[in-house]
């Protein structure tokens, strides 16, 4: 394969897969409203075609100026938009949907292709955009994927669950790398013991070509940071790529009460395991980056950037009200 057509690609994980794919020979093409700051504006390298995903006519048209041999889906939030794409790009070597984590429907851990079962999903929660329905979106175009496999399109699914690292827009990460940076004392709600897998962004784009590649059509394949750590862990992680010392406080929810703040507001908390088994991508070549280099990474750019991800959790404030508390008991 040399042709590349990326939709979306410019933002995270999307930017991240064209640097990837440059980085491997392919000729890439960004397919997209153009509504955000394009990084590769000055790369010669890169061709664009400006459309919105969502109308078909305009996918077509961008599938015959192209003619690609690889497309990746980064954006498509609804079955409806799995189902389009799969039909208007069916001749293709590879179509790669990215799909989520969210998309499993019952709590194994690990949770495994084709074992655990995928969530299910209403005509209504095909449509509607509430977050709460954001796993049974992806499920379903999940299935949409494999029935389109079944048609003779070499369509593939890639189910990765949190992503984070360089220009990651949602900004959960960088709440954490924001309280470790700025205080001695850092907040941890709970015992510090849960766990939520998590993926470096420069792995997806590498699982995504990978997958591509070598991937069997009608197949999903799960990815994540190979080596798991506790959201504790995950915090000391931060503290060492700093270079800096802080103090763990554990926090349940009584405790929290004093700040009128509950667990599920912290970012990047999950009171039961989101775990997943990666061996089917691994069999494909596919590795991970080491948690401190991807790590490193992540706070080398939030450094750099404006982004202080504050807004995804507890006030500093309201947190002050519950170490108090903690110091008298």
């Amino acid at each position: 394969m040399d042709d590349a057509l990326v939709i979306g690609g410019t933002r995270f994980i999307g930017r991240h897969l064209v640097t990837e794919l440059l980085a491997n020979g392919y000729d890439v093409t960004i397919f997209n409203r153009g509504n955000h700051d394009d990084p590769f504006a000055a790369d010669d390298r890169v061709e664009r075609v400006q459309g919105d995903r969502t109308d078909d006519d305009a996918l077509a048209a961008a599938a015959d100026e192209v003619d690609p041999d690889a497309v990746f889906d980064c954006v498509a939030y609804y079955p409806d938009d799995v189902r389009a794409a799969t039909r208007i790009f069916a001749d293709c070597e590879a179509y790669v949907y990215i799909s989520s984590g969210a998309a499993y429907g019952r709590e194994d851990i690990p949770k495994r292709e084709g074992e655990t079962p995928l969530a299910p999903c209403t005509r209504n929660q095909a449509t509607d955009d509430e977050g709460d329905t954001y796993g049974n979106r992806k499920a379903e175009g999940d299935r949409a994927v494999f029935e389109a496999a079944e048609e003779g399109v070499d369509a593939m699914s890639l189910r990765p669950p949190i992503v984070y690292g360089p220009h990651d827009y949602t900004e959960r990460l960088d709440f954490w790398i924001d309280r470790v940076n700025r205080f001695d004392r850092v907040v941890v709600p709970g015992d510090g013991t849960n766990i939520w897998h998590r993926v470096y962004v420069e792995d997806v784009a590498s699982a995504l070509r990978i997958v591509a590649e070598r991937g069997d059509p009608g197949e999903a394949y799960n990815t994540g940071d190979r080596r798991l750590v506790t959201l504790e862990e995950m915090v000391e992680l931060i503290a060492d790529q700093l270079d800096t010392d802080v103090e763990i406080v554990h926090a349940g929810p009584r405790e929290l009460e004093a700040g009128d703040i509950e667990l599920e507001d912290y970012p990047l908390y999950r009171d039961y395991p989101h775990v997943m088994s990666t061996a089917k991508l691994a069999d494909l070549g596919w590795e991970s980056t080491p948690l401190e280099e991807a790590m490193g990474r992540a706070v080398e750019d939030h450094l750099e950037s404006d982004r202080v991800g504050r807004e995804n959790g507890p006030e500093r404030e309201a947190e002050e009200r519950v170490l108090g508390i903690l110091e008298t008991l």
